[in-house]
């Protein structure tokens, strides 16, 4: 199901609860609200005004996944860019790190599974961008 965009910074602001396996309805709306908007490459569940840590994200092959419950590990590489954001209305200057290594749950048979992978470049930079919202920060 598609769902509306929230831009009160009330709900943006406010850190996410722990996602569970229940949550995996949220996640295939985060996935078909962000293929109903033509210029996204990642949502969050707070952006559709549900605040648990669901996020979904788009690949380099226009593959979407969805992560339970992100945390950034480690990050390399820093540097300071720009970003924009669907539920922001002015781009915000961020620092990213080009590699970072991220643990996260995964759906795999209606169980949660946590998995640690490392990611490099533009998913490297939507993952942290939504790890931001998952802990309420306004970027």
């Amino acid at each position: 199901m598609i769902r509306d965009l929230v831009s009160d910074e009330e709900v943006l602001s406010k850190p996410c609860e722990p996602a569970t396996a229940d949550d995996a309805e949220l996640a295939q709306d985060l996935i078909d609200t962000m293929g109903a908007h033509e210029d996204a490459a990642c949502l969050a569940a707070n952006q559709v005004g549900v605040t648990k840590a669901v996020v979904v994200y788009r690949d380099q092959r226009g593959h979407a996944h969805a992560m339970y419950n992100p945390r950034i590990l480690m990050g390399l590489h820093p540097s300071k860019t720009v970003e924009g954001c669907l539920t922001r209305e002015e781009p915000s200057a961020v620092r990213r790190y080009d590699r970072i290594r991220v643990r996260f749950d995964e759906l795999v048979d209606g169980e949660l599974v946590t998995r640690t992978r490392d990611y490099t470049g533009w998913v490297a930079q939507m993952i942290q961008h939504m790890v931001d919202h998952c802990e309420g920060k306004l970027v």
